[in-house]
């Protein structure tokens, strides 16, 4: 946690809340003895939760001009992308030992060509109306479709690399709404817009 109620890297708006009664917020994940249990969601109600992770991964100049014109032996990286993408997020719950399986409404995968910096962006969407949030499917659909990428163009660059992996907004449920901060905010001077 970072000073005050603003998590590193973020803010929370909209109701959620970084302390209570003075004191950090407790992790869910641990019970009274420290031990590591599945949270109950039983008791919480359905509501709408959507999360929006986003990630990236360069390359050398041979590797991206063949995952850019689609000329990869294996075939087109950005619809297997895609297609592993959404598939992760469907199997989160088998990956990640405490997290509840979700029927997610909606999963969709973003990406993006960055041609100056030879990389790859991959923002991912998950929705559901449910009782715990999506952002941990979010997450895994984005390492999904990045590492799927990789595994197309490793005969080109074994030395691609992957990440940051960022939730960058979730909303519903008792926490409320979550937005990451932007890594560069604009820089706004007198007298000008």
């Amino acid at each position: 946690m970072a000073r005050g109620n603003r998590p590193a890297g973020g803010q929370r708006v909209a109701g959620g809340k970084a302390k209570r009664r003075g004191r950090t917020a407790a992790l869910t994940h641990l019970d009274a003895r420290g031990r590591a249990h599945m949270v109950d969601v039983s008791g919480k109600p359905l509501t709408l939760r959507e999360a929006v992770a986003a990630g990236s991964i360069s390359m050398n100049a041979e590797a991206y001009a063949a995952v850019r014109r689609g000329a990869l032996v294996k075939g087109d990286a950005g619809a297997l992308a895609r297609l592993a993408g959404i598939a992760g997020a469907k199997k989160t719950a088998e990956l990640i030992p405490l997290c509840h399986a979700i029927p997610l409404d909606h999963v969709e995968i973003d990406v993006r060509f960055n041609d100056s910096a030879r990389s790859i962006e991959v923002e991912t969407t998950t929705r559901t109306r449910w009782s715990t949030g999506v952002e941990m499917e979010a997450m895994v659909a984005a390492s999904t479709a990045l590492l799927t990428f990789y595994d197309m163009a490793k005969g080109l660059d074994r030395g691609m690399t992957l990440g940051p992996i960022r939730l960058m907004k979730k909303s519903g449920g008792r926490s409320g709404t979550y937005e990451r901060a932007p890594r560069n905010p604009p820089v706004r001077r007198r007298g000008r817009p």
